[in-house]
């Protein structure tokens, strides 16, 4: 809400002459009941209807856009793997399994399940485990 009492001869000025403007927009205003019978009358000149003009569905099926496909994840290679159950591994990416995060607190590295010959360790970067350029297997 303006307070007017506060305001000052210029800035009451402007707020007369915007009053003004907007008394003058409104007064030439058509009621939204006479543009809506408007748009109905022209939209049925062309042999539609309203809902067909403005409703959410697209009138044509051909025109409607299809949704964006999701591309799966690739698959990658496997770099850790589990010793005791060769069938358990892990690519590096995500979040730690159950097994090397079980193993990782027992006081293992992550280091010692990996593939030989396969790639560098994942680690974060502030972890010792992936500061080595090149892995050579023991």
């Amino acid at each position: 809400m303006i307070d007017i009492h506060t305001l000052g001869l210029r800035d009451l000025d402007r707020l007369v002459r915007a009053a003004e403007q907007r008394l003058d927009v409104l007064a030439r205003r058509r009621p939204a009941a006479v543009v809506r019978q408007a748009l109905i009358e022209r939209a049925a000149s062309y042999g539609y209807t309203i809902d067909a003009v403005f409703g959410t569905q697209a009138a044509d099926p051909d025109v409607a856009r299809k949704p964006a496909r999701k591309r799966k994840a690739a698959k990658v290679a496997a770099k850790y793997r589990d010793p005791e159950n060769r069938r358990n591994t892990w690519s590096g990416r995500g979040r730690m399994p159950r097994w090397l995060a079980e193993r990782v607190r027992r006081g293992q590295s992550a280091a010692d399940f990996l593939i030989p010959g396969l790639a560098r360790p994942t680690a974060r970067k502030n972890s010792p485990i992936g500061r080595r350029s090149v892995y050579k297997p023991r």
